[in-house]
């Protein structure tokens, strides 16, 4: 009587049909389960004792992905043990691949989000890098789930090749005119990966200069000294000679000077050694050299070379004007005169 039963049809199967379809989703489940709370629980008790992420990661991956994928599996392998009607095994199939593409295009944008956070911590926390990465992160999420809908329209029977060749032309228009707006983009990632500059650097394009604001994917926005802001594309800022000052260890200044013809030998000798003197004195302040450079036009012409140690411009005039301060008293003690453009006219009286 039990094995009549078990003989009986309904919908085109056999009673024994769906037992054994819904046994095979139970065991399904179950070991899905017992590796979820035995196995997948001990692994990540082993991972937070690692110093590496790359385990989380995974452990995460699997959580995120692979179990309720597989819950979908013992699912569609319950329905394969059956016969069903065309219309809804084509049902399935359809869902069956949408999942499979929701599920790969999840996995791909969940990989580049760990790589791009990976070299994030590499380089460092970085407010303006974080912000960069993460405009990064919307356009890599918008590739992967544009070409994940266009391969699932295309499994799905729809002849995507043909509208893709059938906008041809238009294609070929649209990317003309976006060729600034790409160009653009490719120098912003450009910018990100390299880092010529960061928001906050003071850089020099030109005769342009000024601090880093703001780094787009279109633009970049550099507040001037005169309190302007100024809009570069980054395709104007990579193919430009970009001057940082803000990365700069130290700074070079050279500087001349000129004294009078009447000044006596003894000081043209102690010049150089006046003005090294004064410089070594000077906090941040380190001497290159200070020679007796050549005869001017109207003076005797002294050049000095020095670095400023740091790039603050104020720190540099403020050393550079506490070393002029002492220059001019040194050479007032001294009976040294500074030069300054002058003629001399000599006049002879012939006798007749």
């Amino acid at each position: 009587m039990f094995g009549g039963i078990l003989e009986q049809v309904f919908f085109g199967n056999r009673v024994i049909d769906y037992a054994i379809g819904v046994g095979l989703f139970l065991a399904g489940f179950i070991f899905i389960k017992i590796f979820q709370i035995v196995l997948l629980k001990r692994l990540r008790r082993l991972a937070e004792k690692t110093a590496t992420t790359i385990d989380d990661f995974l452990i995460g991956i699997v959580r995120s992905t692979l179990l309720p994928l597989a819950y979908f599996g013992a699912f569609y392998l319950c329905v394969n043990t059956l016969n069903i009607a065309p219309l809804l095994k084509k049902a399935v199939d359809i869902i069956t691949m949408t999942v499979l593409m929701i599920f790969t295009a999840r996995f791909a944008t969940t990989l580049i989000s760990y790589g791009l956070q990976v070299y994030m911590t590499k380089k460092r926390k970085d407010a303006s890098l974080e912000r960069s990465l993460n405009g990064i992160l919307r356009v890599a999420k918008v590739v992967v789930w544009g070409l994940a809908i266009m391969f699932l329209l295309d499994n799905l029977g729809f002849k995507i090749s043909a509208v893709i060749a059938g906008l041809g032309i238009g294609g070929v228009a649209v990317a003309l005119a976006a060729q600034a707006v790409l160009g653009d983009l490719f120098s912003y990632f450009s910018i990100v990966f390299d880092r010529p500059f960061e928001i906050g650097d003071f850089i020099i394009i030109g005769d342009y200069l000024g601090t880093i604001e703001y780094i787009g994917i279109k633009t970049t926005r550099i507040r001037s000294l005169g309190g302007e802001q100024l809009i570069f594309s980054n395709t104007d800022l990579t193919n430009s000679r970009v001057r940082n000052y803000k990365r700069m260890i130290k700074r070079r200044v050279v500087f001349k000077i000129g004294t009078t013809y009447q000044t006596t030998l003894e000081q043209v000798k102690a010049i150089p050694g006046i003005i090294g003197d004064i410089i070594k004195n000077v906090k941040d302040a380190t001497l290159d050299r200070s020679h007796f450079l050549s005869y001017g036009d109207f003076s005797l012409v002294f050049e000095t070379v020095y670095y400023v140690m740091g790039p603050d411009y104020n720190k540099y005039m403020d050393v550079q004007q506490k070393i002029n301060l002492a220059i001019k008293e040194e050479f007032e003690k001294r009976k040294i005169e500074f030069a300054y453009p002058t003629q001399t006219l000599f006049l002879s009286k012939n006798a007749e």
